[in-house]
């Protein structure tokens, strides 16, 4: 009797096992979709950035890598900024989603010890998102206008005009294979 439920639970159980690593097109076409509007942003982009920083002003050399991942449902982006002697002065990951359930567009961010999920705004000419800060926000806004990508960091917090923290402004310099080259083969 044993053997026959155990042979009844794994005959149930396995359809569901089956169906949960069936894709679900609907999802990964809404998906693609949506992640079409970053498009813009695939290829490496270079530039200034410039930071407010306790001791004042950092003006850096800014470097932007972006490509896609998982058929084009994902957009990963580096960044990485160099100081004047060539050493890594800043650098960041992310990963730029769309919950097709949800109707949501997500930023996964990785920067100097910290990460975060936030919502991110797709506008017409770029994005938004925004980092608590305690009673604070941090608003990031980016935009492609005339083939540069310009982004500012504004510092807002209640009762106070923004302060800007950071503005970056990159110029496309080629298109890259990133995240897919060197990916695993068969053999």
């Amino acid at each position: 009797m044993r053997f026959l439920l155990c042979a009844l639970a794994l005959a149930i159980g396995a359809p569901a096992t089956a169906q949960a690593q069936m894709a679900d097109t609907a999802a990964i076409s809404a998906q693609q979709a949506a992640m079409k509007k970053l498009d813009w942003m695939r290829g490496t982009w270079r530039g200034t950035a410039e930071m407010q920083t306790p001791q004042g002003k950092l003006t850096v050399t800014h470097t932007e890598r972006v490509g896609n991942f998982l058929d084009g449902t994902l957009i990963l982006i580096e960044g990485k900024s160099f100081m004047a002697d060539g050493s890594t002065g800043f650098n960041a990951f992310a990963v730029a989603s769309y919950d097709d359930k949800a109707g949501t567009y997500w930023f996964d961010s990785h920067a100097q010890g910290r990460a975060g999920k936030f919502k991110l705004a797709v506008t017409d000419t770029g994005y938004v998102w925004e980092v608590p800060a305690g009673p604070a926000t941090i608003r990031y806004s980016a935009t492609l206008a005339d083939g540069k990508w310009t982004e500012v960091g504004d510092y807002m917090s209640p009762g106070q005009p923004p302060r800007r923290i950071f503005s970056m402004t990159l110029s496309r310099v080629g298109g890259t294979d990133w995240p897919g080259a060197g990916a695993m083969t068969k053999d």
